[in-house]
């Protein structure tokens, strides 16, 4: 009996390990990656501090053979969303995406117009707390989400509505479990941890919650669509669905526009809210640069001019650290998801057709070839020796692309008007006793700071 036991055992552990190195074979021609265990892949680093590490070192690699598309992000998203759409959607969303940009561009309601009377909210929210520490996430975060409801649409909403707050959390829950424990449970075993309690289904809800949000209105833009001129990014969408009925292929659709508007919130949204909360903690680190950027400001437009998109040109030195900002403390780990159209061949590695391409972002982000200091927080990355700003081939924030996509175009504005609106009314600085705190990003599908506090001091005040 003893001996049958054995025989049984050592053929099993004889078979995983048949498994596991046919596994190894069967991906010599793919890039290399984590080392994938038997059922679980490269997703055993998923959970721990080794998950972003695991990224860091890949930069100096071609490439890594971990799934994209695993079961928790397509249980997160589904085949509508943007993140991994291809070929019709792909195109007819982007498409949309830009027309609708250059209508939103003009007149009393423009997306710059109301992306600066958010931004100074924000500052009127700051100067409440008259110097005091406060944490700015929440604030930060309201107003950042307000601008994407305001270009979806036309509207922002009070900061303490109960609905817009939940809306502000469901996004923040649906990001942050991304890279948790769960992760790769769910990657282990996508069946079970569908039926099981657990943060997970916080996450899916959370998901669902912000569609719901999103199609209730769009049901109140229905109704009263003919009371007035098309003036978001709903009306627009809406008069394009009307065009395309029983068009062949169009993709237009109510719940294609949800999906539209919930990757807006998640792209435009946590990639804004997450780079300005690092921009203001590394601005109370580095006093000097900030220093410099009120003294640009001051002297190329002077104290009475109102900040335009447009004046970035005239800012060589505050363009060069928003730049250096999002490289140094860039928010996603990846960049866009896309599809091979056709085999591809990349540095002797086949990606067949259909395969998931997952861009590691930091690989050109970090890259000591292409910076000079590439872990250091360092200006000078984005400026020549005459000072003049540099715009850099290696800066893929969001991948390689077109960077006239809604979500990129919203994301710049945002991040240039809320940076230079708190930094030319503020001086930023480290509560009374502090003198370092900790800029480890946290992981999750982002990588946001830990919790921190500041204070805001006007500049009346801080000379």
């Amino acid at each position: 009996m003893l001996a049958m036991r054995l025989f049984w055992t050592a053929l099993l552990v004889g078979l995983l390990v048949l498994h596991f190195l046919r596994q190894l074979w069967s991906r010599r021609s793919y890039p290399s990656g984590p080392l994938p265990l038997p059922l679980m892949g490269g997703m055993w680093r998923i959970g721990t501090r080794l998950y972003q590490d695991t990224f860091l070192k890949l930069k100096k690699e071609p490439g890594n053979n971990e799934p994209s598309a695993t079961p928790f992000l397509t249980a997160v998203t589904n085949e509508k969303d943007l993140v991994f759409s291809n070929g019709d959607i792909w195109k007819q969303q982007k498409k949309i995406g830009q027309a609708t940009m250059q209508k939103l561009e003009h007149g009393k309601k423009s997306m710059e117009h109301q992306i600066k009377e958010e931004a100074q909210k924000l500052v009127e929210t700051f100067a409440c707390a008259k110097g005091q520490p406060l944490d700015p996430l929440l604030p930060v975060a309201n107003s950042v989400c307000n601008v994407v409801c305001a270009v979806a649409f036309g509207h922002r909403f009070p900061t303490d509505d109960e609905t817009f707050q939940r809306l502000v959390k469901d996004i923040d829950l649906a990001l942050k479990a991304g890279g948790s424990f769960i992760y790769a449970l769910y990657r282990l075993f996508p069946r079970a941890m569908r039926c099981l309690p657990g943060p997970q289904k916080k996450a899916l809800s959370s998901r669902k919650a912000v569609l719901s949000f999103v199609q209730k209105e769009i049901k109140k833009h229905k109704e009263c669509q003919l009371r007035h001129e098309p003036q978001d990014f709903v009306d627009f969408y809406l008069i394009q669905i009307e065009k395309a009925k029983g068009r062949v292929g169009s993709t237009y659709d109510e719940e294609q526009l949800a999906e539209c508007i919930l990757d807006l919130f998640i792209s435009a949204t946590e990639t804004t809210a997450t780079s300005l909360q690092w921009a203001l903690l590394l601005m109370a680190i580095h006093p000097d640069i900030q220093d410099k950027v009120y003294k640009e400001m001051e002297d190329v437009l002077g104290p009475s001019h109102s900040i335009a998109y447009q004046d970035w040109q005239q800012l060589p030195y505050t363009c060069a650290v928003i730049h250096e900002i999002q490289r140094s403390k860039y928010a996603f780990l990846f960049g866009i998801i896309r599809q091979a159209a056709k085999d591809v061949n990349l540095l002797g590695f086949l990606m067949p057709k259909g395969t998931f391409i997952n861009p590691n972002l930091n690989s050109a982000l970090l890259d000591p070839k292409q910076w000079e200091t590439p872990e250091k927080f360092n200006p000078n990355h984005f400026l020549d020796k005459s000072g003049k700003f540099v715009a850099r081939e290696e800066f893929q924030l969001f991948g390689s692309g077109d960077p006239t996509c809604l979500e990129e175009q919203l994301a710049r504005i945002e991040l240039f008007s809320f940076f230079s609106a708190l930094l030319k009314a503020f001086r930023f600085r480290l509560p009374g006793g502090e003198k370092k705190l900790n800029t480890e990003p946290r992981t999750g599908l982002t990588t946001y700071p830990h919790s921190y506090q500041l204070c805001a001091l006007p500049h009346c005040q801080a000379s």
